[in-house]
């Protein structure tokens, strides 16, 4: 038997991504040119191994969603379980599993305000798209047919479905393939005085009070958001944003969506993003951290006046998908929520959260270039400008971030850029959960390091 060479497999491996797999999220020209620019093999921890054998600290927990680390054998041992009983059920024409039932449970006890059902999706786009319909129907009930539309801010990142594409407020999601969904507006976000009433402002025009004013509450279905913008830069919802919002469409017959598939599940210190500002949503949108990444599971959270309203209808409602309630993801679902109670991961994001933190602000004191720190719990970024105290940017030539990440990268140390907007260059940080004092302070050294470098470019 001939033994083959790790790296002949690497390059086998290279070789056969480039011909067969198209990637997500990824400039396919320069893929096939390149290739894979890793290849993983394993995990444990916070940190990720390579096919050559390499280990890398995984900086943002992968996509947000990997918030118990890797080598988590309680998930494999539930899902292993699951999988030798029953490995999947439809939940279609009223079937159900008991992993589903429990799990449902469980969520709704977990959530803010008056949650009262679940509806099972398989992940985060297909949750806000689920949204998006459930709040359309909810009107047609009502009487309500022309309350159609849903309002998004700008720069907030909700999926790349046509629908949940479009109300994505990043230019490169919402205009690829020209597939841009009808009745979908971005407004202007994090405007707290404009959306108490606030007219005299000069960002007025625009934001989501003078969009309900323009387009008329009667036609407004739902105003969709994320409490702390993710993909869009890491943006904080300012103090009073949230339940301005709220308010607003409470007065305008409005429901409010949050988006919490990456703030869910302990990733800011507490159980939800929303539990930071006290506001109780109509709906809550989950994914990621549900499972820890472990399995395809994402969840619309309803309150008791939608579940209410909805569970009236005798007409089927038209809308599910394979493997909404699958039992296997539900199974993992309920271990991974056990393991966050038990272990006090919420607590433990919070305190690192804290050391994290810390290690922005000496940065920030540290390099002129870096900007803007916030974070809250374990979700984190910063800016590199070139005049941070005149609020300048670097020209759009110099990919300050993607340096900086590039820089880590070669360092063993995994992070992303939020680079969308022209001129910005942002860096996030959103580790494991379950991280440790002595691992947050390695990955700030490792920054700290790559900034260095990059000063010296300059």
């Amino acid at each position: 038997m001939v033994k083959v060479s790790n790296a002949s497999k690497v390059q086998e491996l290279s070789q056969l991504d480039k011909n067969y797999f198209l990637h997500p999220t990824t400039v396919p020209k320069t893929f096939i040119e390149d290739g894979p620019k890793i290849i993983f093999s394993e995990g444990s921890g916070i940190r990720v191994m390579d096919v050559k054998g390499d280990s890398y600290i995984d900086g943002v927990s992968m996509l947000w969603n990997v918030n118990l680390g890797y080598g988590q054998k309680e998930l494999a041992d539930a899902a292993y379980q699951q999988l030798t009983t029953l490995p999947y059920s439809s939940s279609f024409y009223g079937y159900s599993n008991e992993p589903a039932i429990r799990l449902a449970e469980k969520i709704v006890s977990l959530a803010p305000g008056d949650a009262g059902a679940v509806f099972y999706t398989s992940g985060g786009s297909e949750a806000n798209e689920t949204a998006f319909k459930l709040a359309r129907h909810y009107w047609n009930m009502k009487g309500q047919e022309q309350k159609k539309i849903i309002i998004s801010i700008k720069r907030g990142y909700h999926g790349a479905t046509i629908a949940t594409g479009s109300a994505t407020g990043i230019d490169g999601f919402h205009n690829f393939s020209g597939s841009k969904g009808s009745d979908m507006i971005h407004a202007k976000g994090h405007l707290t005085n404009c959306e108490q009433g606030d007219k005299t402002d000069p960002e007025y025009e625009g934001c989501i009070r003078d969009t309900i004013e323009k387009q008329g509450a009667h036609r407004i279905a739902a105003v969709i958001l994320e409490p702390i913008q993710g993909a869009g830069g890491v943006h904080v919802s300012p103090d009073g944003y949230l339940q301005a919002v709220k308010k607003l469409c409470e007065e305008n017959d409005i429901l409010f969506i949050a988006d919490e598939v990456i703030s869910g599940f302990g990733r800011t210190g507490k159980m939800f993003g929303v539990n930071h500002w006290e506001v109780e949503p109509d709906m809550i949108c989950v994914a990621k951290g549900i499972t820890s990444g472990y399995s395809q599971l994402g969840a619309v959270i309803l309150s008791q006046e939608l579940r209410a309203t909805l569970v009236e209808s005798d007409q089927i409602l038209g809308h599910g998908f394979t493997y909404s309630g699958h039992p296997t993801a539900c199974a993992v679902g309920l271990k991974t929520i056990e393991i966050i109670e038990r272990d006090n991961i919420v607590g433990n994001a919070e305190k690192m959260g804290q050391v994290l933190k810390e290690g922005l602000a000496y940065l920030s004191e540290k390099h002129p270039h870096v900007a803007k720190t916030r974070s809250v719990g374990l979700l984190a970024g910063f800016d590199i400008q070139a005049d941070r105290d005149n609020d300048i940017p670097f020209e759009q030539s110099i990919r300050a971030a993607q340096i900086v990440v590039n820089e880590c990268f070669k360092n063993k140390l995994i992070l992303r850029t939020a680079d969308f907007e022209v001129g910005k260059n942002i860096v996030a940080i959103a580790p494991p959960l379950i991280i440790n004092k002595q691992e947050v302070e390695e990955i700030i050294g490792i920054v700290d390091n790559a900034l260095t470098v990059f000063e010296k470019t300059l």
